[in-house]
């Protein structure tokens, strides 16, 4: 599609100019753009078309690109923009492309990082720490992935983890009706939950496992389960036990086999139940501590988002076959049908009980029954969280909080509610409110060593400003180069548009005045500086110090300096 699509359409919705390819997969392809009413750099997948054809995946595209796009986080991969834009092919059809516009990251694809050989075990837990990062943020705003895979993940050029098609995996994979389908469509199954291959409903923890096999492959350079077809694969999820990484690659201890084997538990009830749960051992692992399994209660939070486990329910569900059984024991029947008698008293019952219930309806006052069982929404817009928390409070109603980034609105505030204000609920009810977090916070990338053109490209690409320019010594940068930022790379995230400060090299090295110190220690000194020293013996003293040097301040990088030491 892409070839063919980019030679008609270069401007998306009047916006979005195309670059070049950068990305390609088996739904879509990755194109570098530029954003030109914002000046900034942006990534712009076209959807195959094949995949707009259906006006059902066209809706659920758009609501689940929208439901992405509020996802705010270090670790997500932001969607700025979605839509179609008709185009005419070769042929003279019209056709719909599909387009998503997100953040651009500059920097790898962890598949392709992988593809090298497996990570080292430390480095596969900070990458997998920030993939469960990712997901306990978006489990909680209620959204789920679906489609975990390294295809899907992104490694900076500074280290940072970002996940990203979020929202997009749910609409791709709504649309598809057969594992077959769906291999097509959203790529391999080495990645799929055994609920995924058995074609069950999923939930959070669907989310998890395919992390578990991320982690499998990162730690052995392997996924846990390969076969010649995406069901033979699939056939494995659901059927065969993994062998514990270690296995695989000695150098994997056995706390991170542990974590990575319930990661991948086939009984979802038996898995890690949250992200949150899941990071936690994995931390422990990382420590050399097996983690202990954590006991969870059918009546807790993860019994609500995710429904109680069968085997908690069995027992009760016995229990009640086992009344019915004994209660038609009891029953004995005297007859084959009941009496027209107690056929009729039957019928006269019913009779009255609807015309009760009749009565009731049109005699009862409008609102004496909504104002018991239901309360309305309140505007809490602009108001601090804590007030509007306690606003709810006071109604009845259950407070979740969720923080969104915001350029305009001050941290701390209501932006939002859902259900909205005015809507009529029933008491208990949660209520979403969305909260500005301030402006987005980025990552300073580690730009140094770059030129001065591609360290400012780099900055903007990160949705920073670049502020004043300055120069200073350096014994290795070369003249032109970045020495530092200012704040510096890696010091935490700032907000979305702060001014970054970049020094540069000017090539040269500010000698010190190292006269009267031990030759030893001046002469340490100054090669620290990554200078060429040569040393003349002075006869006419002694002390074996610095009586003199050829030059103090500053010279060219690498330079030769003169020593004039006196005799030991």
């Amino acid at each position: 599609m892409s070839e063919e699509v980019t030679e008609h359409v270069r401007v998306l919705a009047g916006r979005y100019e195309l670059g070049e390819r950068i990305g390609q997969g088996g739904m879509a392809d990755v194109y570098v753009g530029t954003d030109r009413r914002l000046a900034r750099r942006v990534a712009i997948k076209l959807l195959r078309s094949t995949l707009a054809e259906d006006p059902s995946f066209r809706s659920r595209f758009r609501r689940e690109a929208h439901d992405a796009a509020k996802m705010a986080h270090p670790t997500i991969v932001r969607i700025y923009d979605a839509g179609e834009e008709s185009v005419i092919d070769a042929t003279g059809a019209e056709r719909l492309v599909p387009f998503i516009v997100m953040e651009y990251v500059d920097g790898r694809l962890l598949r392709d990082v992988v593809a090298e050989g497996p990570l080292a075990p430390a480095e596969a837990v900070r990458v997998v720490e920030q993939v469960l990062t990712a997901l306990e943020y978006s489990h909680r705003a209620g959204v789920i992935h679906r489609d975990i895979k390294p295809g899907n993940i992104m490694i900076a050029r500074n280290g940072a983890v970002k996940v990203m098609d979020f929202g997009i995996a749910r609409a791709i994979s709504d649309s598809s009706a057969t594992l077959a389908e769906t291999s097509a469509v959203i790529g391999t199954a080495q990645y799929f939950s055994p609920e995924q291959a058995r074609g069950e409903s999923v939930d959070a923890r669907t989310d998890l496992y395919s992390t578990g096999v991320v982690l499998f492959e990162l730690l052995t350079g392997r996924a846990p389960f390969r076969g010649e077809s995406p069901v033979a694969v699939a056939y494995q999820h659901v059927n065969a036990e993994p062998v514990a990484p270690s296995t695989l690659n000695p150098a994997v201890s056995p706390a991170l086999d542990a974590v990575t084997l319930r990661a991948l538990v086939k009984d979802r009830f038996e898995r890690f139940q949250s992200a949150a749960e899941f990071r936690t051992a994995l931390q422990t692992a990382a420590s050399g501590e097996v983690p202990g399994k954590a006991t969870v209660s059918p009546t807790d939070f993860n019994a609500t988002l995710f429904g109680v486990n069968p085997t908690a329910v069995a027992g009760s569900e016995v229990a009640m076959r086992q009344l019915s059984a004994e209660v038609e024991d009891r029953a004995t029947r005297t007859q084959n049908r009941p009496p027209v008698a107690w056929i009729w008293v039957g019928v006269i019952a019913v009779i009255a009980i609807i015309a009760a219930v009749i009565y009731w309806i049109f005699t009862l006052q409008p609102t004496s029954f909504t104002d018991t069982v239901a309360v309305e929404v309140p505007d809490v817009i602009g108001q601090t969280y804590d007030d509007a928390a306690n606003l709810l409070d006071d109604l009845d109603l259950v407070a979740q909080r969720f923080e969104v980034a915001n350029d305009t609105i001050a941290a701390g505030i209501v932006i939002s509610t859902d259900p909205a204000a005015g809507t009529s609920v029933s008491h208990q009810q949660i209520i979403r409110v969305s909260v500005s977090a301030g402006p987005e916070k980025v990552e300073i990338p580690d730009i140094g060593r770059l030129d001065q053109a591609s360290a400012e490209a780099a900055l903007v690409a990160a949705g920073l400003v670049v502020g004043a320019i300055s120069t200073d010594f350096s014994p290795d940068i070369p003249n032109g180069a970045v020495i530092r930022t200012e704040p510096a790379a890696g010091t935490g995230a700032v907000p979305s548009g702060s001014t970054i400060n970049i020094v540069l090299s000017n090539g040269q090295v500010n000698v010190p005045d190292v006269v009267g110190q031990p030759l030893a220690s001046g002469s340490a000194t100054l090669q620290a500086l990554g200078l060429s020293i040569k040393v003349q013996l002075d006869t006419t003293c002694g002390g074996g110090t610095v009586a003199a040097q050829s030059v103090v301040g500053p010279v060219a990088q690498h330079a030769e300096v003169l020593i004039r030491a006196c005799q030991p």
